[in-house]
């Protein structure tokens, strides 16, 4: 498969996995009240919908699908599994754009969702996109073998708790005023957490979806990592470049807040080689899994996360 034609159905398969988890979370984020549940509550399901439906490229979900379908997982597993890291992606859009965070008003170019409902809505929203992001993951409809679910349960938490995702928005927050700028480690290690951690365990429940060997799974990570890193040094270079319009939310605020980035440590010219690094680690990392052609994708997929306009 030549570059264009790999890039076209990286583009067809990205559309297919949004068009999937789009109609997917739709369902799950229905009126009627599951097992157990006493009844969903309108507003909240309103601002639930809200934050997660109509918007995004659903990358997490794709790489989620696609990493499964390398060990030849397709179908509900990998697609339950895709719409709760999804959910907890959007749950922390609507908490990230909260005023005591990053006060942001806009997001995907349509208000976010304090703006759109309010603060406490916008709070719970989140709250319950959070915990029902668990309860797919934990539900036997999205794999028969309980262990199996108690590892991703495990890997989801640990990506997106204290260690992970949260931990990692406390240190970009703390950065804001601290007395001294962190250190290029420091800010690697905080985006890391922040925005690298949900994007290597999407990655990482392919492999446990698809019993990968322990040499592939670690391949799988190395991929994860280094994806996740160029993710945030090119989302660090649009904030620097891009504009409002084309972003779909605000640019230009990393620099406004004092946010420790990778361009304000190194520059435009250093971070984007820096980025093209990270694109050559990740495809690297794919070439070790063994599977020839069929990481083709994968490696797209890293090229596309560079080289992305919004």
């Amino acid at each position: 498969m030549d570059a264009a034609a790999r890039a076209e159905e990286f583009r067809r398969r990205l559309d297919q996995a949004a068009e999937a988890t789009e109609a997917a979370l739709d369902s799950l984020l229905a009126p009627a009240p599951l097992a157990d549940e006493i009844t969903r509550p309108a507003r909240l399901l309103e601002a639930m919908r809200y934050v997660s439906l109509g918007g995004g490229k659903r990358l997490r979900p794709f790489l989620v699908i696609e990493s499964a379908r390398l060990f030849g997982v397709e179908g509900a597993s990998a697609l339950r599994t895709a719409c709760a890291l999804e959910m907890i992606h959007c749950y922390s859009l609507a908490h990230d754009d909260l005023p005591a965070m990053d006060d942001d008003d806009l997001r995907r170019g349509r208000p976010t969702a304090h703006k759109a409902f309010d603060e406490a809505t916008a709070i719970l929203a989140g709250d319950g996109l959070l915990t029902y992001a668990f309860d797919v993951v934990a539900d036997p409809a999205t794999h028969p073998d309980a262990s199996l679910r108690v590892s991703l349960v495990l890997a989801l938490a640990r990506a997106a708790g204290l260690g992970g995702m949260v931990g990692g928005q406390a240190l970009d927050l703390a950065a804001e005023t601290a007395a001294t700028p962190l250190s290029q480690a420091e800010t690697m290690q905080m985006q890391a957490m922040k925005t690298g951690a949900l994007l290597r365990f999407a990655v990482d429940a392919g492999g446990i979806l698809g019993g990968a060997a322990p040499a592939q799974k670690k391949a799988l990570r190395r991929y994860g990592e280094a994806l996740g890193a160029a993710f945030q040094i090119a989302d660090d270079i649009l904030d620097a470049e891009g504009d409002t319009a084309a972003l779909g939310k605000r640019a230009g605020k990393d620099a406004e807040r004092g946010k420790a980035t990778l361009v304000s440590l190194l520059g435009l010219d250093a971070a984007r080689t820096r980025c093209d690094q990270l694109v050559n680690e990740a495809t690297t990392a794919l070439a070790e899994l063994g599977l020839g052609d069929a990481t083709e994708i994968l490696a797209e997929a890293a090229r596309f996360v560079a080289a992305r306009r919004n």
